[in-house]
């Protein structure tokens, strides 16, 4: 019974004609592109989550919306547009995302570390990492340097070098700063996950497919009666 049925189907299928295959697609497309959206606009809420969070200053906020971000984009279609060196691209998944306060925090932690632990170092110059922070506090403040801007690391350690026997304490310095990479993510997606819109764009891809077979079959058709005729 089965293989009875599976050849009905497949005969029924090979009566319909290719304009009505190609309006199914259409309106297939259509709904893949609806279901892309609405996945893209789920992505953006917990990505923007994602940016509340570091707001706050939660780590453990930060790591359930990271969570539930990198949970979703691996197992939905996302397609974004993303900025690089002033171009805009095409890519699967949420694009890079920077917790810059987090970092902020983090390196700030460490800075004060530094600095208390540079107080207690013997040190003919005294405190040689709070005189450089008298001087680069305010700089960063007037300039809006961050705590990983180049502009304060070269006036940090600008500052240490100016004193003898600051090579330990320049090295300590950087040392602390924790690694920008830590704090940059980049969720890549499937091209064709195991949701609705997977299996709508598994089906475009088949219609595609045997649209194409028809009309190639229908150009060799054309061609060969051309030449029976001559």
């Amino acid at each position: 019974m089965k293989k009875i049925n599976i050849k009905k189907s497949l005969k029924s299928f090979g009566r319909v004609k290719t304009w009505q295959l190609l309006l199914i697609l259409v309106l297939l497309l259509f709904i893949y592109a609806t279901l892309l959206r609405f996945d893209h606009i789920k992505m953006t809420d917990l990505r923007t989550a994602v940016i509340t969070a570091d707001e706050s200053g939660s780590d453990e906020e930060i790591a359930n919306a990271l969570t539930e971000l990198k949970n979703f984009t691996f197992s939905h279609t996302v397609i974004n547009v993303v900025e690089k060196n002033g171009k805009s691209l095409i890519t699967f998944g949420t694009g890079p995302i920077y917790l810059e306060h987090q970092y902020e925090r983090k390196a700030e932690e460490a800075l004060n570390k530094a600095e208390q632990q540079a107080s207690t170092d013997e040190n003919p110059n005294g405190n040689v990492f709070a005189k450089a922070m008298e001087v680069c506090k305010p700089l960063a403040i007037q300039n809006g340097w961050a705590w990983n801007s180049q502009g304060y690391l070269d006036c940090m350690t600008g500052e240490i070098a100016k004193y003898p026997t600051s090579e330990t304490i320049e090295d300590t310095f950087m040392a602390t700063l924790p690694p920008t990479g830590l704090f940059r993510y980049d969720f890549v997606s499937p091209i064709i996950s195991p949701t609705l819109s997977g299996l709508v764009a598994i089906v475009c891809l088949v219609l595609t497919v045997v649209i194409f077979i028809r009309f190639i079959t229908w150009c060799v058709l054309r061609l060969a009666l051309i030449f029976i005729k001559k």
